[in-house]
């Protein structure tokens, strides 16, 4: 294990950054910046923004036109046409594209970059362009960012000087120091990240932690390792946050066709003074797409970090007195150590398993069977739908791939078919894939509000704007996030028990 103080000791001491200053320089610059979330994860570090499950232009219109608004369960498709929104300073797009194959993921990029350009050049507006994953590394890179790149191309014939890589979530305990990324257990103890379970990944494993060498790895040597420009602490915590904002900007000077970029961070001042060298050097002529963990964004646009929400934040005032539904399709140990601590702590929890086999096996009638019983079991109290705990995978990363996404379907079938029989006080879908289906699909959701986070900086809370979940508070809650504890401190936050008591019998559904 290696010693996170003792790594940091040879660098400048972190230093506070208002995010006044960084929101000050996003407002100056009126750039959207629109965040290609390969799962929606991604929104856990942020609140008060727009997310998107389409991408048609008349569902950036809706997101561009909506103001950035503190308020409970804004409905601006019945907004006076002719009032004037600011708009908000990002837009999450759902495309989940860490559930498809390559070439599936590649002309998702496409189309969403297409129908967001159409969209702004209709409202006079600028945007910029983040392509959203995994602070572990996982996912589609370096194709999402060249596709975003080379679409930017064809249609403004503006390419990109850099691809800024920032895959440190802090809060969830990455970290980069050095170049290299590492995870962080509870004692500041580091681990280079490719000597975790997330790099040994049946679909987007890999070897290196030093991020140069990562890029080199995944672009198979297009992008050779010494050709990635690495952006230290020490760069970004030269002297005042404008001293910063300079060394930054020359540091960045160099980059053209695409240069990789990687950046240490270790807190969200680090974030902040990213956000300011980068703010310079756009000024200065520079164009960047950014590959990026959870609160890049945050740190980018200049947004404070927000509180967890209460129980009365997240449920509102209507929440139904009936059990809420726990959806669980993550496999990584984490999930399933806190699928354990959920069910010791709410023991009164009906437990209903989906079996992968017979799931794989095409047998229907056990999906219906599977949504029948669940739907029933609200009236009693919350139920928890998992899957088989053994992960099945094939001998390619395509099968394993094409498994999660068959698994994920049937997950999002129970969903479907439960939400049609009875609502449920609330929804938690624990993993990445899954709960980018059971939004889209299994909910119906197409605009949601993100509203805040559950647990400090970590664990999203969504509000349906339209569609059948419209008023059920949605979690989304990554399947590599949080202790043993956390996925029992979210449900006994929203569970009817922790508010109420017991549920009364007969409680109409």
């Amino acid at each position: 294990m290696i010693v996170e103080e003792e790594l940091l000791a040879g660098f400048p001491a972190d230093a506070t950054v208002p995010a006044e200053a960084v929101a000050d320089s996003v407002s100056a610059s009126k750039r959207i910046l629109v965040v290609l979330d390969d799962d929606p994860t991604g929104t856990q570090s942020v609140a008060d923004l727009p997310v998107l499950t389409a991408w048609e232009p008349d569902d950036f219109r809706w997101a561009f036109g909506l103001a950035a608004s503190g308020s409970r369960s804004p409905r601006p498709e019945r907004d006076n046409p002719q009032e004037q929104h600011q708009p908000p300073a990002a837009v999450y797009v759902l495309t989940n594209t860490r559930s498809l194959d390559p070439g599936e993921a590649a002309e998702r990029n496409r189309e969403v970059v297409t129908n967001a350009l159409a969209a702004a050049r209709e409202l006079g507006l600028e945007l910029a362009f983040t392509s959203r994953s995994d602070s572990t590394l996982r996912g589609h890179f370096p194709l999402e960012t060249d596709t975003i790149a080379a679409t930017l191309e064809a249609q403004e014939a503006l390419g990109a000087d850099g691809v800024v890589i920032v895959p440190a979530f802090p809060d969830a305990g990455r970290v980069t120091i050095g170049g290299t990324h590492y995870t962080r257990n509870g004692s500041g103890q580091l681990t280079p990240v490719a000597e975790t379970e997330f790099a040994r990944d049946a679909t987007f494993g890999y070897h290196n932690s030093r991020l140069a060498e990562y890029v080199e790895e995944k672009s198979g040597g297009r992008y050779p390792a010494d050709r990635v420009i690495v952006l230290d602490l020490a760069t970004l915590r030269t002297g005042t946050p404008t001293e910063s904002a300079i060394a930054i900007a020359d540091a960045l000077a160099p980059a053209t066709d695409r240069t990789p970029i990687a950046v240490d961070i270790v807190t969200e001042n680090d974030f902040r003074r990213l956000a300011l060298g980068l703010a310079e050097a756009e000024r200065r002529g520079k164009r960047f797409i950014y590959r990026v963990g959870p609160p890049f964004v945050r740190g980018r646009i200049g947004q404070e970090v927000k509180a967890p929400l209460s129980s009365a934040e997240a449920l509102g005032p209507d929440a139904p007195p009936r059990g809420g539904l726990v959806v669980v399709g993550s496999h990584v140990g984490q999930t399933t150590r806190q699928l354990e601590a959920l069910l010791g702590r709410l023991p009164s929890a009906r437990v209903v398993e989906l079996d992968v086999e017979r799931v794989l096996a095409g047998d229907e009638s056990h999906v219906a069977e599977t949504a029948e019983l669940v739907a029933a079991s609200l009236a009693t109290g919350d139920v928890v739908v998992h899957t088989t705990r053994t992960l099945v995978t094939a001998d390619t990363a395509a099968g394993s791939l094409a498994i999660a996404r068959r698994i994920s379907a049937a997950l999002v079938d129970v969903v479907r078919r439960t939400l049609a029989a009875v609502r449920p006080r609330f929804v938690v879908a624990k993993g990445g894939i899954t709960s980018s289906d059971v939004a889209a699909h299994g909910l119906g959701i197409r605009h949601a509000i993100v509203r805040g986070p559950m647990l400090p900086g970590i664990v999203s809370l969504w509000e349906p704007m339209d569609g059948p979940a419209l008023g059920i508070p949605y979690v989304v809650f990554a399947g590599n996030v949080g202790d043993d504890a956390s996925l029992a401190d979210v449900v006994a936050k929203l569970s009817y028990q922790k508010d109420q008591g017991e549920l009364p019998e007969g409680t109409d559904q």
